[in-house]
């Protein structure tokens, strides 16, 4: 399920004006609690805060990081969860997809499929 626009729209109030999002998703503190928004942009990784009560209420930046960052690797199998700036985070099965392309942007360019416009 993609992320509102809503909450997209909101998330660009924590960014810089000329950044774009490449690539967000919601994750939430492993075992239960806090919620987050990771918003991949070409320039940094932000990590904002929701508090524990819904994904829809911003906080605050938990932190900024190189866009150059890995996210992953997200291990499956009892769900899906990956350890990112030394803290642990859930993420739902259908947003795995998402941090592996964030990741392969920038570590496994070779991986991606070509771009059958490239002149556009």
């Amino acid at each position: 399920m993609p992320v509102p626009r809503p909450l997209r729209e909101r998330c660009r109030e924590f960014l810089g004006a000329d950044e774009e999002i490449r690539y967000i998703f919601p994750a939430m503190a492993y075992g239960g609690g806090a919620g987050f928004i990771f918003v991949v942009t070409d320039d940094q990784i932000a990590v904002i805060s929701t508090g524990s009560l819904g994904r829809s209420t911003l906080r605050s930046i938990w932190g900024a990081y190189p866009r150059a960052t890995r996210i992953g690797p997200v291990e499956t199998g009892a769900g899906a969860s990956f350890e990112f700036a030394g803290a642990a985070f859930e993420v739902d099965d259908e947003y795995v997809p998402v941090v592996n392309a964030a990741d392969s942007e920038v570590f496994a360019r070779d991986s991606l499929p070509r771009d059958p416009l490239p002149d556009l």
